[in-house]
């Protein structure tokens, strides 16, 4: 909390002391100043600047008010209710008792126009105060957040959706002017033109440089998914990639890797709702299939994950364990000859991502439906060349609709499907129902891989089978092993494969930062454009990929 409030109270200041060098009054703060909140980390920062304008100069509540909440934004990260921060007012009595009673009065004041439209309406305001109420009485930063912001949004179009539906309902329904959507992005300059050269120059050979400032210009590749020769090309390219990355595999983990196997790539933070665990149990059943016949015909893979779990969280800590038990047994044993490999790169960082991506053939995306507000990761692996196999969830759905249906891979229950499901979801049922399902799952109970070690995964034994599977491993299992089976037949066609890839590629226009900072600049922000007349010949006149 003190290095949050730090963090905050410089920052307004800093803000305060460059504004009142050239004014001489607030009336133009909010028009010169726009202060965006990432997440609830930095929420203080609204009773930081109330406190500024209360205590340290003579503006009265309700003009003070008025310039914080246009000054603000809040952009909404995730739809996970424990990732929303609480502080405790104890400690906030502690730490910020002046902020704490800025809060207090900020609560009360909003509960009136609540009550004024919903009068007598307990819950509703139970639910939308800025105090939570209970043994242990928290103050809840995403709805001083909201409060105190006037546009409230989140990171793709189905989270905000969700957003709006799930997590906070009752404040899009008192202010649905503030609630928008403003799609994540990726700066396409450092995951296309930097990390991938030899697809950038190829690129640039067919439609020039122009696409590097004006990302629209992408779109002039797509009829080159129709041309043999692009593609042999690009599939080259794609081959290259693999082998710088499998040079790496080799110094950091010891382990060849065939550059010809299909490149199956989960790398994000370790969490359930990612669900790395179900990529593990679709290891185990191939695993199982070759162990009961060696001779089984499989399309090679090797499935790479990059992935930290935050310190405390043991069941993240266990599913890396997983995989790296599957590791030692899957790339040792004979029987396997290499027909599939499993690499949990070590100590994974951006620098490893960036060799990473432009090897990936297949990007793992595979969140419960409902969880992951957009992710950024499928962004940069779609642009890279690789396939999308995942559910409809976060930006998924819109790189979906950009690539379209039949070059991407989807599966699995959609969220409102999984609504309805809650209410009786068993997983023992699946359980029972599916034969290679059971298997998977009493391997993970018995350990098959590390023997010696004991039951040592019990503990996701129980999370799946007896504290009811929150994630829906059991419930989404069958339908994610028949859309790799789809991955599978597809990959064994390359030029098809080539095709879709390419249109990938193509059809990733939309997912540039450059449109997200633009759409924050035009509909939040309300910042004009500055024309800027560069001299010819300068290094940005003539920027490009060499």
């Amino acid at each position: 909390l003190i290095q949050e409030y730090f963090l905050v109270t410089c920052t307004v200041r800093d803000i305060i002391r460059r504004y009142r060098k050239n004014h001489s009054n607030w009336n133009a703060f909010a028009e010169k100043n726009a202060i965006q909140l990432n997440d609830t980390h930095p929420a203080m920062a609204v009773a930081e600047l109330m406190r500024y304008f209360m205590d340290e100069t003579d503006l009265p509540w309700e003009k003070a008010w008025d310039i914080t909440t246009r000054t603000f934004g809040y952009t909404n990260h995730t739809l996970l209710p424990e990732a929303l921060e609480r502080w405790s007012v104890s400690l906030m009595e502690k730490v910020l008792p002046r902020h704490l009673q800025i809060i207090y009065e900020i609560n009360s004041r909003f509960l009136q126009q609540v009550t004024l439209r919903w009068p007598n309406d307990l819950p509703r305001m139970q639910k939308m105060s800025l105090i939570e109420e209970g043994d242990h009485r928290q103050v809840r930063m995403a709805n001083l957040a909201i409060v105190g912001s006037h546009s409230v949004n989140g990171v793709s179009a189905l989270h905000s959706e969700l957003l709006k539906e799930f997590v906070i309902p009752e404040f899009a329904e008192m202010m649905p002017e503030k609630m928008n959507n403003k799609t994540n992005g990726i700066t396409h300059r450092r995951w296309l033109l930097v990390c991938n050269p030899g697809l950038s120059n190829l690129i640039t050979s067919r439609i020039g440089n122009g696409w590097i400032k004006e990302f629209d210009q992408l779109k002039k590749l797509e009829p080159f998914a129709a041309d043999q020769a692009f593609r042999d090309e690009f599939i080259a390219v794609k081959r290259q990639n693999k082998e710088r990355l499998g040079a790496l595999i080799q110094d950091l983990v010891g382990e060849w890797v065939d550059p010809a196997s299909l490149f199956d790539v989960q790398i994000k933070r370790l969490h359930e709702y990612k669900r790395q665990l179900l990529n593990a149990m679709h290891i185990i059943a191939l695993y199982q299939r070759i162990k009961d016949d060696p001779n089984a015909e499989i399309t090679p893979r090797t499935f790479i994950f990059g992935a930290k779990a935050a310190p405390s969280y043991y069941l993240a800590k266990l599913i890396i364990k997983l995989i790296n038990a599957l590791s030692r047994a899957i790339n040792s044993d004979v029987d396997v000859a290499d027909r599939i490999k499993v690499i949990f790169m070590p100590d994974y960082s951006v620098s490893l991502a960036e060799v990473i991506i432009p090897a990936a053939d297949l990007s793992e995306q595979i969140s419960t439906a409902g969880k992951e507000a957009s992710g950024t990761g499928n962004m940069k692996l779609s642009l890279n060349g690789a396939l999308t196999i995942g559910t409809w969830d976060g930006a998924n759905v819109e790189i979906a609709e950009e690539v379209g249906m039949d070059n991407i891979f989807i599966f699995g229950h959609k969220t409102h499907e999984l609504q309805a499901l809650k209410e009786h979801y068993n997983p023992w049922d699946y359980y029972h129902a599916d034969a290679e399902l059971r298997r998977v799952i009493d391997a993970i109970r018995d350990n098959d891989f590390v023997p010696e070690e004991g039951p040592v995964f019990m503990d996701l034994y129980r999370t799946l089978m007896e504290h009811g599977d929150t994630y829906f491993h059991l419930a989404d299992f069958r339908s994610y092993m028949q859309c790799q089976a789809r991955v599978s037949e597809v990959y064994r066609d390359p030029q098809e494969w080539a095709r879709q890839a390419v249109l990938n590629v193509a059809r990733m226009s939309k997912f540039s930062s450059d449109r997200t900072i633009r759409e924050y600049a035009d509909d939040i922000w309300q910042l004009r454009k500055l024309h800027v007349k560069l001299p010819e010949g300068s290094a940005a006149d003539n920027f490009g990929p060499e």
